[in-house]
């Protein structure tokens, strides 16, 4: 009988939908705007925000085409699956900074299709499908920081 890995205890209940699209945000981040994942992450039901670290503010059209990507991967209707690794085979395949010391050898990755696969232990969608459209609210810049902050919603 196969074993049950044992995961660290997580301590919020995110809203799958947000969550997912989160995900595909820093991927679509990362593939626009060589940046990475996101420094700084509030998601919610209702409406959620990121931050990224940038050389420089993103034009107007930059936002319209980060929205615009965001929304195809999500009419592409992509299985969001798991799997389990422990975090030895993660080595060199994700950034391990961010697991807290207490993480257990066992990590969970999360993959969007073929689009994304991070370490996760959120909670997520099946399937894009069930996300509903991606739209940008307001976003701003703090030149000192070099850092974009993006508040978003699902419609």
């Amino acid at each position: 009988m196969e074993q049950q890995p044992h995961l660290n205890d997580h301590n919020k209940q995110e809203y799958p939908p947000m969550h997912t699209t989160e995900h595909i945000i820093n991927q679509t981040m990362i593939r626009l705007f060589s940046c990475g994942r996101s420094i700084s992450a509030h998601i919610e039901r209702k409406k959620s925000k990121l931050d990224y670290r940038l050389a420089d503010c993103p034009a107007e059209e930059e936002v319209k085409k980060l929205e615009e990507a965001v929304n195809e991967v999500i009419a592409r209707h992509l299985p969001v699956t798991t799997e389990f690794i422990t975090q030895e085979e993660a080595q060199g395949r994700f950034d391990l900074k961010r697991l807290p010391d207490s993480a257990s050898e066992t990590v969970r990755v999360v993959k969007v299709g073929d689009y994304d696969e991070c370490l996760c232990i959120g909670a997520h969608v099946e399937n894009t499908s069930e996300i509903g459209t991606f739209k940008i609210i307001s976003h701003d810049w703090d030149e000192e920081a070099k850092r974009w902050r993006m508040r978003f919603k699902l419609v």
